[in-house]
């Protein structure tokens, strides 16, 4: 595993649980929003070895719960199967973050029983996504594939999407809402500028104005709502 970074608690990255976040290396979407444009490349420098970030969940039993898995893009990791098995048997629940561009290894993962939690990430409407994940070939099939895979209950989920001014109009959630329909869970996030974003032109939106693609897509799902918002 390429772990490039490990949040050592968090209250907010495993709904329900107490957890550490661990940050995998790589992604195969270019995003210009992504607030982890660092964790991108090939190339973006390991920070931990699988054995350290083991050790410290080992001490950390009876305290945290649960391990979130992210990026980058976790199932581009050709070990991160492995990981997992390793993480479990310490007692851990696993939350995997994910572009969903992967089905076949979403799919191994869930089908094993490997994984608890599943939150995908859904870039904008089908026909915007390319333009909204920063690759001009993207092949939709895969997104497809991996949002019925979810959809068919196979592992507890949600769907989300940062939302950007520049990027993301009321149409697009217009699109999304009957796409996603039947989704348990979907949740709006605020793009925020971290300091190291891919491209650093975009801006937030206001409060009313997620409040009003919420409403679009509330129809079509069992529980939507902004997440990590300010009111």
């Amino acid at each position: 595993m390429k772990i490039c970074g490990l949040q050592k608690t968090t209250l907010l990255d495993f709904p329900g649980h107490v957890a550490a976040t661990i940050f995998t290396g790589g992604c195969n979407f270019r995003c210009p929003f992504c607030h982890n444009s660092d964790l991108l490349g090939s190339d973006a420098p390991a920070a931990f070895t699988d054995e350290e970030v083991l050790d410290f969940l080992k001490k950390r039993r009876g305290i945290l719960e649960g391990a979130a898995i992210t990026g980058g893009e976790p199932t581009l990791q050709p070990d991160l199967e492995d990981f997992i098995q390793k993480v479990r048997a310490l007692g851990y629940q696993i939350k995997l973050d994910t572009n969903g561009y992967r089905p076949e290894v979403l799919k191994r993962l869930c089908e094993k029983g490997l994984v608890d939690y599943v939150a995908m990430d859904i870039k904008a409407c089908e026909e915007r996504y390319p333009a909204v994940a920063g690759v001009s070939s993207l092949q939709m099939e895969n997104i497809r594939e991996s949002i019925e895979f979810l959809k068919s209950g196979a592992v507890p989920y949600e769907f989300r999407t940062t939302v950007v001014r520049e990027l993301h109009s009321a149409e697009d959630f217009q699109k999304i809402g009957p796409w996603i329909a039947g989704a348990p869970l979907y949740f709006l996030q605020n793009f925020s500028d971290s300091g190291s974003v891919l491209n650093p032109i975009y801006t937030s939106c206001t409060v009313p104005e997620l409040t009003s693609y919420l409403e679009i897509v509330k129809p079509f799902v069992g529980h939507a709502e902004l997440r990590g918002i300010d009111y």
